[in-house]
């Protein structure tokens, strides 16, 4: 567990480097000369040509992140699971009266039922292309870094002035590396990558609201079967009694024991369990399994 969760972290960490880097990005580099000398303003920093990769990459990281952190949660709720779990003892019969038993009403099922029902490797990809949509999304967004630059760079002066002292201006060498068409096909790839992925959210979003509605129509049936069967049951019910008490206690002694006993294994052999990485998520893990 040590180890997913050091790898979580790592993905975190990797994934703000890459945020740092897109942040950086600018439409020109300034530079002014004095006295003959050169002096920069600022660097330029180009929308590379790897873009893409380095935002699937982001989005590698964060998706490998939350698969973790879920695995990580997942074998907590396990064993605390088993930790709260109690020895069935239902087929023993207490020496009462016995009437009939009050049915449980199943209550409706919610969207976050419809989710679990997915496969690990359903989920993965809902985890994967989620993140994709998400940080695809939030490059070309009206308000995203993308859109900023080309906006920007029209506005981008050829020359600009640098006072260098009171009355004293000199002018500031002005080199765009952007081009409006070179930013608007970068603008049409990623968003043609994007459109793919939020396809795959909103096919898995509308797979988990039918499982749901579904389940939920079985629930509403068996509801109405149970309440018909309590009605015939509670008619014909002539109850005796059956146990001695001390026989009864002894057998629920017995039984409590023996529970508690192999909850305890149970318990150990869960903490002992490891993570099964799905193999989307392999290489960035291999990544730094490999760097340790």
């Amino acid at each position: 567990m040590s180890q997913a969760q050091s790898i979580s972290n790592l993905c975190n960490q990797n994934a703000l480097e890459i945020q740092r880097e897109l942040d950086s990005y600018n439409n020109c580099s300034k530079t002014i000369t004095i006295d003959n000398k050169n002096y920069v303003l600022q660097e330029g920093s180009v929308i590379p040509n790897d873009i893409l990769d380095k935002l699937k990459n982001k989005g590698d990281l964060h998706a490998c992140q939350a698969f973790l952190m879920e695995a990580i949660k997942g074998k907590e709720s396990e064993i605390e699971r088993i930790r709260r779990t109690s020895p069935d003892i239902s087929h023993l019969t207490a020496p009462i009266r016995q009437y009939a038993p009050d049915y449980d009403v199943l209550s409706d099922v919610e969207e976050s039922w419809g989710w679990k029902q997915l496969s690990d490797a359903e989920y993965s990809e809902y985890l994967q292309v989620e993140a994709m949509a998400s940080h695809l999304g939030q490059f070309i967004h009206k308000s995203g870094k993308l859109t900023q630059l080309r906006k920007e760079l029209p506005n981008t002066p050829s020359i600009e002035w640098f006072e260098v002292e009171a009355g004293k201006r000199t002018p500031v060498q002005v080199t765009k590396h952007h081009h409006s068409a070179s930013l608007m096909q970068c603008h049409e790839d990623i968003a043609e990558e994007h459109r793919k992925y939020e396809q795959r959210v909103n096919y898995y979003k509308a797979k988990v609201k039918n499982l749901v509605s579904d389940e939920n129509a079985r629930i509403q049936k068996l509801n109405a079967d149970k309440a018909a069967e309590f009605l015939k049951v509670e008619k014909e019910l002539n109850e005796k009694y059956k146990l001695a008490q001390d026989a009864y206690n002894g057998e629920v002694l017995r039984l409590t024991m023996e529970f508690n006993s192999q909850r305890e294994l149970d318990i150990k052999a869960a903490a002992a369990l490891r993570i099964n990485v799905d193999p989307r998520f392999q290489h960035v893990i291999d990544m730094f399994i490999t760097a340790e």
